[in-house]
C-alpha cells in the first residue's frame, strides 16, 4: 500500500483545509478511502451515533497536482483508512498561506498520514512543519460496511434556506427541546417544529421549490400541500449545520416519511450526503 499527494495551489489548499474542519465538525472519526480518482470521508456510525451517517466525496483531480496510490492490490485499488477528524484539520490549520502541502502514508512505529507543510518564510528558504497523524488501517474484509448509503426514495425532496439562517433557527428551538419535527411538500414549503406540554413553536419556510424530478414523479398521485415529516434529535441536526461553513451552491432535503431526513450538499465541487435517522 502507498499513497503520496502533494497540493501546491493556494485556493485548492485553503479548499481542502475548510472541507478537513467540516467533517471535524460532523464525525469525531471517520473513514478516509483512497481510491485513484476520488477521496472519501466517511462516518457510519449505526449504533455508537444514533444511526447518523456521512458520505463526503471529493475528486482528486480538482484539488491535487501530484496523486499516487497503490491500493491492497490491484483488483481492490483502494484504501480505507480510519483517523480522528480533530487531527486533520488541526494540522491542515497550519497550511494557511503555504507554498506546498504534501500527505502520505508513512509507518513511524505505527501507520500514519504524515502531513508536511511548506511555509513560506522571510528569506527565500522555506520551513516545513511535519505532522504525523495516527491512523489505523481498515482490514478489506470490512470494507462492506462503508460503501456509500442507499438512499430509498423521499416521499418530498425540497431545496433547503440559506443554512446560517436555518442554524440560528435550530439553535434557539434547542433551548426548549431536543426533538424536533422536520415536515415538507412538493409547494416548497418546510417547517421546522418543537412541541412540549407548555409550547409549539414552529417556523415556516416559503417558496423554496423542489427539484424537477422529485416533483414530477410524485406530482400525478399525490397532493402538493400534504406534508411528509420526520421526527429526529436536534442536536444531530445542529452538528450538521455548525459543520457547513460556506453556503453551498446546492442544498436538498429529502424526507422518507418516519424513517429518516437525507441532506444532499454540493459545495463547489465536493458532494456531502448526510442522513439523520427518525426517533423511533
Amino acid at each position: 500500500m502507498k499513497f503520496r499527494a502533494k497540493i501546491v495551489d493556494g485556493a485548492c489548499l485553503n479548499h481542502f483545509t475548510r472541507i478537513s474542519n467540516m467533517i471535524a465538525k460532523l464525525a469525531k472519526t471517520c473513514t478516509l478511502r483512497i481510491s485513484p480518482d476520488k477521496l472519501n470521508f466517511i462516518l457510519c456510525d449505526k449504533l455508537a451515533n444514533g444511526g447518523v451517517s456521512m458520505w463526503c466525496e471529493l475528486e482528486q483531480e480538482n484539488f491535487f497536482n501530484e496523486f499516487q496510490m497503490e491500493g491492497v492490490s490491484a483488483e481492490n485499488n483502494e484504501i480505507y483508512l480510519e483517523l480522528t477528524s480533530e487531527n486533520l484539520s488541526r494540522a491542515l490549520k497550519t497550511a494557511q498561506n503555504a507554498r506546498a502541502l504534501k500527505i502520505k502514508l508513512t509507518n513511524k512505529h505505527f501507520p500514519c498520514l504524515t502531513v508536511s507543510v511548506e511555509l513560506l518564510s522571510m528569506s527565500s528558504s522555506s520551513r516545513i512543519v511535519t505532522h504525523d497523524i495516527p491512523i489505523k488501517v481498515i482490514p478489506r474484509k470490512l470494507w462492506k460496511d462503508l460503501q456509500e448509503p442507499v438512499v430509498p426514495d423521499p416521499d418530498v425532496s425540497i431545496y433547503l434556506p440559506v443554512l446560517k439562517t436555518m442554524k440560528s433557527v435550530v439553535e434557539k428551538m434547542k433551548n426548549i427541546s431536543n426533538h424536533l419535527v422536520i415536515e415538507a411538500n412538493l409547494d416548497g414549503e418546510l417547517n421546522l417544529k418543537i412541541e412540549t406540554e407548555l409550547v409549539c413553536v414552529t417556523t415556516h419556510f416559503k417558496d423554496l421549490g423542489n427539484p424537477p424530478l422529485a416533483s414530477e414523479s410524485t406530482h400525478q398521485d399525490r397532493n402538493v400541500e400534504h406534508m411528509a415529516e420526520v421526527h429526529i434529535d436536534i442536536r444531530k441536526l445542529l452538528q450538521f449545520l455548525a459543520g457547513q461553513q460556506v453556503n453551498p451552491t446546492k442544498a436538498l432535503c429529502n424526507i422518507v416519511s418516519n424513517k429518516m431526513v437525507h441532506f444532499d450538499l454540493l459545495h463547489e465541487d465536493v458532494s456531502l450526503q448526510y442522513f439523520i435517522p427518525a426517533l423511533s
